[in-house]
């Protein structure tokens, strides 16, 4: 069976980060699947393209995809978020992306977040290494926490979880220069490879959300793992840390205590 290559990836992240920007500006038809999770017509309009385009060329592949579903398959696995930032694409916020990427026999080994609005199309080869539109990315040489500027996340149900998040971000907003909150979990991931955040943690994800941008993360030199400090972080119940190796061990121990 036909393995996609890392430009087969990059030129649908491309095709569908189009179907974004053209989006940008109308005035959107805002569904909601949750209290605050919502999803335009938009999200609709990239994933429909992402599906109908890996299914024609790779009709075998199992697919698993943020508004549509989809099944995991024991070899050859896409994961798929056409808009990663609806909250932000909504309320024309411009940070969001398109977030793809392709495993094999449990393994990710390719991976591609496009971000529209500033034309930064970031990619991963496992073995290989990661780029931002072509060129090497790596993480940054953070040694100390409390020099490191980190990044997160919140849940959906953040009003009712016990997971919310809200008593890490308290403790690394007090040792660290500070934390932010961009509203894409896909660029978050992409921004510690290049070395513009040291850290990054969620606790309560999906596996389109993070399974790109954890193999950008990794080739270009950071520790990715679980809040735990285990291997998956794409099986429930789900949580990433990924951070500069300067400063992983120092993140892990607050997010264990």
């Amino acid at each position: 069976m036909t393995q996609p290559t890392l430009q087969d990836l990059q030129e649908l992240a491309l095709q569908a980060g189009e179907i974004l920007r053209q989006g940008y500006e109308q005035e959107h038809q805002v569904a909601y699947k949750g209290v605050i999770d919502l999803v335009t017509e938009i999200d609709h309009a990239s994933e429909a393209f992402l599906l109908s385009a890996i299914r024609q060329r790779f009709p075998d592949h199992a697919i698993l995809a943020e508004e549509s579903g989809g099944q995991q398959g024991p070899e050859h696995q896409w994961y798929i978020d056409p808009l990663d930032g609806t909250v932000n694409y909504a309320h024309r916020v411009p940070i969001f992306c398109v977030s793809l990427a392709y495993a094999c026999c449990g393994q990710t080994l390719l991976g591609v977040v496009y971000d529209p609005m500033r034309k930064e199309l970031f990619s991963a080869e496992r073995g290989k290494g990661a780029w931002l539109n072509g060129r090497p990315i790596h993480v940054s040489q953070a040694q100390e926490l409390q020099h490191s500027l980190l990044v997160t996340g919140f849940p959906y149900d953040t009003w009712h979880s016990s997971r919310n998040n809200f008593e890490y971000f308290f403790r690394f907003a007090t040792r660290t220069q500070g934390v932010r909150r961009l509203g894409s979990a896909a660029l978050d991931l992409c921004y510690v490879a290049a070395g513009r955040f040291d850290g990054y943690w969620e606790l309560s994800l999906k596996p389109w959300d993070v399974a790109a941008g954890a193999l950008i993360a990794a080739e270009a030199g950071a520790i990715v793992t679980n809040v735990e400090g285990g291997e998956d972080y794409l099986s429930p119940p789900q949580s990433i840390l990924a951070a500069a190796p300067g400063i992983y061990s120092a993140m892990l121990e607050i997010l264990r205590s």
